[in-house]
This record gives C-alpha cells, sequence and structure tokens, in this order.
C-alpha cells in the first residue's frame, strides 16, 4: 500500500469535496431532520459525500467506508477501511456559520494510518501519514510546512474544545459533571459541533485541548492521527492509554487531547 499515493487521493477529494462546499453555503441548503436528538443534514451532506465516495471507491475499490451518511460500504478486503465526513459542521452551515471542513482517515485492522482534514473557508489542508508528521498546505499545494506547536500556559487555565457523540442525551451525568468541571478550571470552552475543526486547530497550537466524550467513530480517528503526528497526546479520562482506533465502544472513545505540558492540568481539572 503507497501511503503517500493515498494521501494524495484524499487530499484531492477532500479538496474537491471543499471547493462543493464553498460554492454551496452561497445558495439555498436543503436542510432537513436527522434522527431524534435534534441534528440535520443538508443535500451539501449528500452531494459532498457522493463525491468522497467516487473518488476513494474509484481509487481502491476493494477497500471498506465507513460514511457518516451512508453508513457501511463494504468492499472485498477487510483490512483497509477509509472513514469519511463530508461535513463536519452541519448544523453550524444551517445556521449561516462557517466553520466546516472535509475529513477522510484511512485504518489498517482498525488503526488509522493517514488522516486528511480540509479547512475550505481558509482554504487550507491538514494531513498526516503514521510516523512522518503533521504537514499543513494551502489548498491546491504539493508542499506545506511540518506543525509542531509550542506550548505557553495561560493565566486563566487552559482554552480547551469540547465534544461529545450525538448519543449522549442532555442530561448525562457524566458528561454534565465534565463540563461543568471544563467550565469552573479552564480559560474558555468552545462547543464547535465540528469536532475535525477542532483537531485541526488543537494540531495547529491554537487551542490548548480537547475533550471528548463517547465520540463519534467518523471524526475520531482523522483527526487524532493529525494531533498526534504534531506532538499532541491523547490520554483515557482516568490518564490511561487510549486507542484511537474504530473498534470498541462509545465509551472507549473519551478522551482527553493536549500538548504534553498542557495536558496534566487539563486531567487534573477533570478529576
Amino acid at each position: 500500500m503507497d501511503l503517500d499515493h493515498a494521501r494524495a487521493v484524499a487530499v484531492e477529494a477532500a479538496e474537491a469535496a471543499g471547493a462543493l462546499l464553498l460554492e454551496g453555503t452561497r445558495g439555498a441548503l436543503g436542510v432537513r431532520a436527522k434522527g431524534d436528538a435534534g441534528d440535520v443534514v443538508t443535500d451539501l451532506d449528500l452531494a459532498s459525500e457522493k463525491l468522497l465516495l467516487e473518488r476513494i471507491l474509484t481509487a481502491y475499490p476493494s477497500h471498506s467506508v465507513i460514511a457518516e451518511e451512508s453508513g457501511v460500504v463494504e468492499g472485498a478486503g477487510g483490512e483497509w477501511t477509509w472513514l469519511v465526513d463530508p461535513l463536519d459542521g452541519t448544523n453550524n452551515v444551517a445556521i449561516g456559520l462557517p466553520a466546516y471542513v472535509v475529513g477522510v482517515a484511512l485504518c489498517r485492522a482498525g488503526r488509522p494510518v493517514l488522516g486528511v482534514v480540509h479547512d475550505p473557508v481558509s482554504a487550507r489542508t491538514l494531513s498526516a501519514i503514521r510516523g512522518r508528521g503533521t504537514l499543513s498546505c494551502p489548498a491546491g499545494a504539493s508542499s506545506g510546512v511540518r506543525l509542531a506547536p509550542s506550548y505557553e500556559p495561560r493565566p486563566h487555565g487552559p482554552l480547551v474544545a469540547w465534544t461529545q457523540g450525538y448519543a449522549v442525551a442532555r442530561d448525562d451525568a457524566t458528561g454534565r459533571v465534565l463540563r461543568s468541571a471544563l467550565e469552573l478550571g479552564a480559560r474558555r470552552v468552545l462547543q464547535l459541533w465540528a469536532p475535525l475543526l477542532a483537531w485541526a486547530m488543537l494540531a495547529r497550537g491554537a487551542i490548548d485541548g480537547i475533550v471528548g466524550y463517547r465520540a463519534e467513530v467518523v471524526d475520531l480517528p482523522a483527526g487524532a492521527l493529525l494531533a498526534l503526528e504534531a506532538g499532541i497526546e491523547i490520554r483515557a479520562l482516568d490518564g490511561g492509554p487510549f486507542e484511537e482506533g474504530i473498534d470498541g465502544t462509545a465509551e472507549d472513545r473519551s478522551f482527553v487531547a493536549a500538548h504534553p505540558r498542557a495536558l496534566p492540568e487539563l486531567l487534573a481539572l477533570l478529576r
């Protein structure tokens, strides 16, 4: 498997989907309800996903794909699985807030080896191959800069993002306690409605950490790999080891991610 070629396929697909989204947000969106938790889906989600699936499966017809809207698209080979989030931030787009990204990941035996997040608004793409760092490139460029964010403690606590899975109820006791702890101890808590955008911000050093509770499987691997390859550390909520793969339950997808120097303070807040 040529991961450089896979990255090129993923980047080109994500940027093409991003161009589609950027143009589409200027017109009527076709918003409708999705599920019972207040989530929505738009025509843009479906059009972007169609483009991404066509590009990926044309290049890798034997691979499996897990897509945000289509679910599991089975391929002939079980070793390689793509994860596709065609519009991470749909609720933002639906209210006219330009905060959304396109995410693609490739997993081998359930473990991410490639992650791509494209931001159509800033026209930048972050990509990572396991063991080879995270690159930030202008859209359409073949080269960029390797990310290695520095860290300086903030005077009133860390700046963190919060993300949770769609199935987490409003009265979920654990989620309520975690959010309360962050609100009391952090300088600011961002709830972006776009987890992959938060991961990109963390990989760039724009925020100090992310706390995730029962995160969605389609979002986690791409963002986590970008952060890890930029030098970010990820732990379980109790400070123990964390596996960023696609196997396991929703409870296994609860985590704290931060710059290594910020991690002890963030874990202390949650205790």
